[in-house]
């Protein structure tokens, strides 16, 4: 299998690429007012939630146009807590490129509110013509711990599933059956009503145990995954666990799947394991040599 790595912002290196050449997309954009990454031009330093998910949205209509019409796309992305100051820096440089150009971020919203950038962002693509499937549940059962001792401890993140179409290419995945999901199922349907549509299509496949011979049913979407430390100087990596799964669904064997957000190459290296193609897109050059190093070192992927 092939990959290839774009460097540059994403908008403009998407807007150079073919329509409709792309399988499957997934990522995970910078999330708004938490990091700085060390470079001019970066996403989530914008000084309102407002106009970064504009700015993101923007660029997903360019994904969109490279999608193929039978294409899927997977996107990862947490939220921010309003008049929390800017996060996370990793070196001097980085925070010489706060000072530079770095406001601090405002919102309408009053201090210590979730400002649910995820679910604008969801609504926002929407209403520019996406087709939500899912909102699937990143739950960490290693999360980080909290400092904050007058709320919860936030231990999942969201993963949305968008089509351009109604119609798209999508491989069903299955996960074991549970003993406790057989009465949930007869006591929700009713035994008769459970008996009867079990074994038809297309209610088979999600139906437990019982209704199935191999034991399984269709994979739900609360995704327990945890965290994974990278040793490369990236800082926000996602799990090659949590992609896994959408790149086998939403790709076939021999497509293309492209991540314009790369960081370290997580999505490369999982699409290049499981027999695709792999395009990538990344602002910071020294991230594109952590990706390139990272696939050269765990998969047997060429240049395209």
């Amino acid at each position: 299998m092939k990959y290839k790595i774009l460097q540059g912002g994403c908008l403009t290196v998407l807007k150079a690429m073919e329509s409709e050449s792309v399988n499957c997309v997934v990522t995970s954009p910078p999330y708004w007012a938490l990091r700085d990454y060390g470079v001019a031009g970066q996403l989530g330093l914008e000084p309102t939630f407002q106009g970064y998910i504009a700015k993101l949205c923007d660029i997903f209509d360019e994904v969109k146009r490279v999608l193929r019409k039978d294409g899927t796309c997977f996107v990862n992305l947490g939220d921010t807590y309003s008049g929390m100051k800017q996060g996370n820096t990793e070196t001097t440089k980085n925070k010489k490129v706060v000072s530079d150009s770095f406001t601090k971020p405002k919102s309408n919203l009053q201090d210590k509110c979730l400002c649910q950038i995820p679910s604008r962002f969801a609504i926002d693509m929407t209403n520019r013509g996406w087709i939500l499937r899912n909102e699937i549940i990143w739950q960490k059962h290693n999360c980080m711990p909290s400092s904050a001792k007058d709320r919860f401890t936030v231990d999942f993140e969201k993963l949305f599933f968008f089509t351009k179409n109604k119609k798209y290419y999508f491989e069903p995945q299955l996960e074991p059956a549970k003993d406790s999901s057989d009465m949930d199922y007869r006591q929700a349907l009713g035994r008769k009503n459970a008996d009867r549509y079990s074994l038809k299509a297309p209610y088979k496949g999600n139906f437990p145990k019982k209704f199935r011979d191999d034991n399984m049913r269709s994979r739900r979407a609360v995704w327990v995954v945890n965290t994974k430390p990278f040793k490369g100087a990236h800082f926000a990596t996602f799990p090659e666990a949590l992609v896994e799964t959408p790149i086998k669904a939403g790709c076939p064997v021999g497509g293309v799947v492209l991540d314009p957000f790369m960081g370290s190459g997580t999505t490369a290296v999982v699409a290049l394991k499981q027999g695709k193609n792999a395009i990538g897109v990344e602002l910071n050059a020294e991230y594109i040599k952590i990706a390139e190093d990272r696939i050269a070192k765990e998969t047997l992927g060429d240049f395209l």
